[in-house]
């Protein structure tokens, strides 16, 4: 019998690439999203799909009687911005919705859940690169609720004996991510090259990120789902995993990297900081690779050109 694996946020960007692996990996697959932004083309054909929001009674159901060994959670509110504005409707989302679904978890017997944390925010205003036992200090709503996140994983575990595994994300990029909304600083940039017009950078461009590819994190959520894991050692951090290159990219760079995926040329522009980005952020993914097996196959000239690729496709 094929192993069941659930995957909250399917139809999202990363979501529907790591739903994309498990069935590459010869899993049966069941999708939730309650579509507020992910696209129904985006799942799977052979993934079972329901459109659930994760905090509902009916999402709880499905998880305590579904039969699911592993979970990879990545349905979310992820906007910086948002949390800023609304700190109780992301509390909603990440942690409330979370819970929701750790107690049909619970309920249903799952052996495992791979929950998407987010490095940068996690770990807050330090000087990179950060290794996962770096001291943490979240800078917004969205970084308090991820780090509240893993720490309820912890004690689920501890009470419960679920097996939870964090993977702390650095900025990940791709095709399927949105260029609206939300979205990373990658498709927005492309999306803006692709119709000719000028590049905004917030504040001077010298901020770094880490970029990763969106099917390298998809490879992370299968290996996470099996390897053997670290034992509890009474802190967050005993099984949490950074996912990233630990390569600093400054915007500036990346709007000159991008510019070159694309070979088109356009004006760069700079507007005003925004309230609660970081400055820098890098992960460094030593962890991943020791334990998991992980490290990151694709470079970020490759990844642009594929994401670039991408968008022009699916504007077409």
């Amino acid at each position: 019998m094929k192993r069941r694996v659930l995957v909250t946020g399917g139809a999202g960007f990363i979501g529907s690439h790591v739903a994309d692996a498990y069935l590459a990996a010869g899993c049966d697959v069941t999708v939730i999203d309650n579509l507020s932004h992910g696209r129904p083309q985006n799942v799977p054909k052979a993934a079972e799909f329901r459109q659930l929001d994760v905090g509902s009674e009916e999402a709880r159901a499905l998880v305590s009687g579904g039969g699911f060994e592993v979970i990879s959670h990545l349905a979310a509110q992820v906007d910086v911005r948002v949390s800023v504005s609304d700190p109780i409707f992301d509390a909603e989302e990440n942690l409330l919705a979370l819970l929701n679904l750790l107690e049909g978890a619970r309920a249903g017997g799952t052996r495992r859940l791979v929950f998407s944390s987010s490095g940068g925010v996690v770990y807050g205003e330090r000087k990179p690169p950060h290794v996962e036992t770096t001291p943490k200090l979240p800078v917004s709503p969205y970084g308090v609720s991820k780090l509240a996140a893993e720490y309820y994983l912890v004690c689920y575990g501890q009470l419960y004996g679920l097996e939870a595994v964090a993977l702390r994300y650095a900025n990940v990029y791709g095709p399927r991510q949105d260029p609206h909304g939300e979205a990373g600083v990658v498709a927005i940039f492309g999306n803006r090259l692709r119709t000719g017009k000028p590049l905004t950078i917030y504040g001077d461009g010298s901020q770094t990120r880490d970029y990763v590819y969106v099917a390298d994190v998809a490879r992370a959520n299968v290996l996470a789902a099996d390897a053997t894991l670290p034992a509890p050692d009474g802190t967050v951090d005993a099984r949490a995993f950074n996912i990233g290159t630990g390569v600093e990219t400054s915007v500036t760079a990346l709007a000159e990297a991008m510019i070159a995926a694309a070979g088109v040329e356009v004006s760069v522009d700079h507007a005003a900081a925004r309230a609660g980005e970081l400055l820098a952020s890098a992960l460094t993914a030593a962890k991943a690779e020791r334990i998991l097996g992980w490290t990151p196959q694709v470079s970020l000239a490759e990844g642009l050109r594929h994401t670039y690729d991408w968008l022009r496709g699916d504007a077409a």
